[in-house]
């Protein structure tokens, strides 16, 4: 748990809560402790509530994060609890299994939604099978419920190239995205050490004006 955070909700105070398990390996992942279906530093729930009790008033949102967090089987009964204490509901996800994407969202006031690569590229990144299709199908899941929300991927230049993030970002745009970030990856600590460090291209200056001009809201985030 991250008690206070300016950054994981637009505009509101928040703590994130950071599930255990993803059944994706993303080769650049930089939470590889979250990966396996147990973890070492893992809180109960009535502590998160008892905190939470303590912050109403001060705290204006809850973000649940991972991991992949709609691969518990508990979140959707969490976020309600955490709506009824009076906060805004926010998700970051990836859509790995759509149908629990789809359940989920329907607590959420606002996604962050990981979009790994091209469905065609998707499993360089992910190492699994037809994740991009499943990352992709819960994006027009995501897009029919009205949810506010941000699209977002994370590059690592030996895994994305500058073409492919344009073709990227044009099929987002074909879909009807209006908010897409670009998030350069922390190359400090990632699930794959045989990955070297990622060095932007020069000719990524000129892909960052195009993908302004695709977007109505186009943010770079370079950690």
């Amino acid at each position: 748990m991250v008690p206070l955070t300016t950054l994981d909700y637009p505009g509101l105070l928040a703590c994130v809560l950071f599930c255990q398990g993803c059944a994706w390996r993303c080769r650049y992942c930089h939470n590889p402790d979250l990966i396996p279906a147990r973890g070492e530093h893992e809180i109960a729930w009535s502590r998160v509530l008892e905190f939470l009790q303590r912050r109403q008033g001060l705290l204006q949102a809850v973000v649940f994060s991972g991991g992949e967090a709609t691969l518990q089987g508990g979140l959707v009964p969490a976020m309600e609890q955490v709506r009824q204490l009076g906060f805004r509901v926010g998700l970051h996800s990836a859509g790995i299994k759509p149908w629990a994407f789809s359940w989920a969202i329907k607590a959420a006031d606002w996604v962050g939604f990981d979009i790994k690569a091209l469905a065609e590229d998707a499993e360089l990144i992910t190492g699994v099978s037809g994740s991009g299709k499943a990352n992709w199908r819960s994006l027009e899941h995501l897009l029919a419920s009205g949810v506010d929300y941000e699209c977002r991927t994370t590059v690592h230049w030996h895994l994305l190239d500058v073409e492919k993030l344009w073709r990227i970002g044009q099929r987002l745009q074909a879909f009807g995205v209006e908010r897409f970030a670009v998030q350069l990856v922390r190359s400090a600590r990632m699930l794959d050490p045989e990955l070297p460090m990622s060095t932007t291209p020069n000719a990524a200056g000129e892909l960052w004006l195009r993908l302004e001009g695709l977007f109505p809201h186009f943010e770079l985030r370079d950690h």
